[in-house]
């Protein structure tokens, strides 16, 4: 198998940036030096648990087990302790990576600890590339359903996905990318930090996320940015008062967008600012990224998440398993994938792995529609985001954007509940622009039903301050009830 990191592993220019975090900075002669002290602390152990914060020091840990072919579990520090004991119980990691400054919860006291220090040097042999099935990362699943599952990613998932997105995103070693994602999670840490190391580019983390930061590093040489559907939210309401963001923006090669559908109204005003698309692509823990807009492509409709990526095989699949062969941009199925970008397996878990396919096709749970040239719309969840009322089966998704575009609504989130007529009825849950006169249920159910069909309608809307969200941004409907 060829190198996961040709920049490392062959450096021809060990002067040239790999990452910055804050004023921290690590050229890639840096960065192998650096990991490279750890390699042999590292070498011969089952797993290693990585305490995951936004750093330098989680970077060095990752690449350090990469480079020493131990598979690495990242983990959130904002995991609680329950959670967390029982990550640490189904991965059994030989030792925690850790900055020396990390103060450890509990669950973690009887594990050996390693101390990461970048500053750190050593510039000895590194081992054999291990075979492309290799397991290179084990990243737990959010446990909405039960207790987090642990993904088990092969390095040749890392490898297909990453180089299948430079194709699709004409990402190169000149790219600097921007962005401020947490690092226990595919899109920080694989796409945002293991990405640019493999095109032999550089990555500028902003610790925590803010329109101002954005705009620093943009204007300042960034070339990319990486942001989820809460991110472009803030950078979409800055732009009305932030030439300097604006400018920023619209300089930027690529805009992507992922871990959630980016509304409508963000999407058209961040366009109408800067004259620059947001592009989306669609992945998730155990497959990596499936598909995207391609940065060649001229934009159709913003709420596309684009075509199969090279090497993904995609199907839209019926309730009863037959596969939707129309492409007609209103047949909802399943998501199904397979190819090189899934994972191998749920650790410890062989029938949880065995339910998850169809034959070699992945499912997703996820439940879209493929428009006349292909292309994939995600209208939400299995579980949380289709609903079935009066015979008709409605994504959340399309009702939410028509609700996000009411000038009375900051935030919106749509579920199905029992309802003895109609098998489900939809809620709409609101976070009102002016929460002293939030707008009346009627106007809003009429607002959908004359854009959309009226089974679509709301039938019953409630009020919230916030709406519950995950560490990725995502809405978190399963909090959301009567």
């Amino acid at each position: 198998m060829s190198s996961l990191f040709p920049a490392l592993t062959a450096p021809r220019d060990g002067g040239r940036p790999a990452l910055r975090f804050g004023t921290r900075a690590l050229t890639y002669g840096e960065l192998r030096a650096a990991a490279g002290t750890l390699v042999p602390r590292l070498t011969g152990a089952r797993r290693v648990a990585v305490w995951a914060t936004p750093s330098a020091e989680t970077a060095v840990a990752v690449v350090a087990a990469l480079l020493a072919g131990v598979p690495a579990v990242p983990l959130n520090p904002r995991t609680g302790e329950r959670e967390l004991a029982h990550i640490l119980t189904d991965s059994a990691p030989a030792l925690v990576l850790a900055a020396p400054c990390d103060d450890l919860p509990a669950p973690l006291a009887a594990l050996p600890r390693v101390d990461v220090t970048p500053d750190a040097r050593a510039d000895g042999a590194l081992p054999a590339e291990p075979d492309a099935e290799a397991p290179a990362l084990i990243v737990y699943t959010s446990g909405t359903t039960g207790p987090p599952k642990g993904a088990v990613l092969p390095r040749r998932a890392l490898t297909a996905s990453l180089d299948a997105l430079a194709d699709a995103w004409a990402w190169t070693a000149d790219d600097v990318l921007v962005h401020a994602l947490p690092l226990f999670h595919v899109h920080g840490l694989v796409l945002g930090v293991l990405g640019p190391l493999r095109r032999g580019g550089s990555v500028r983390h902003l610790g925590r996320f803010t329109p101002e930061g954005v705009a620093r590093e943009l204007a300042g040489g960034g070339t990319m940015l990486f942001g989820v559907p809460t991110m472009y939210h803030r950078l979409a309401e800055a732009l009305g008062t932030d030439e300097a963001l604006v400018t920023a923006l619209a300089g930027a090669r690529l805009l992507v967008s992922g871990s959630a559908a980016l509304p409508l109204p963000d999407h058209e005003r961040i366009t109408a600012a800067t004259g620059r698309r947001v592009v989306e692509r669609y992945g998730m823990t155990e497959t990596l990224m499936n598909t995207s807009v391609r940065a060649d492509t001229a934009p159709d409709r913003p709420g596309s998440v684009g075509t199969p990526l090279p090497g993904v095989g995609l199907r839209v699949v019926r309730d009863d398993g037959t596969p939707v062969t129309a492409y007609d941009g209103e047949t909802i199925g399943e998501v199904q994938v397979r190819g090189p970008n899934l994972f191998s397996g749920y650790l410890n878990r062989p029938e949880a792995t065995a339910a998850a396919f169809d034959g070699d096709w992945f499912r997703t749970g996820d439940m879209a529609v493929r428009d006349p040239d292909g292309s994939l719309r995600l209208v939400g969840r299995r579980a949380t985001d289709l609903i079935k009322s009066g015979g008709f089966k409605i994504g959340a998704g399309e009702i939410e954007n028509v609700l996000l575009a009411h000038p009375g609504v900051r935030e919106a989130a749509v579920t199905g509940e029992p309802d003895p007529d109609l098998g489900e009825r939809v809620v709409a849950w609101i976070v009102p622009a002016d929460p002293a006169a939030p707008p009346p249920p009627g106007e809003l159910a009429d607002h959908v039903a004359g854009q959309l069909a009226p089974h679509k309608r709301p039938r019953a809307v409630r009020y919230l301050e916030t709406l519950p969200r995950n560490d990725m941004g995502k809405v978190m409907k399963r909090a959301l009830h009567g």
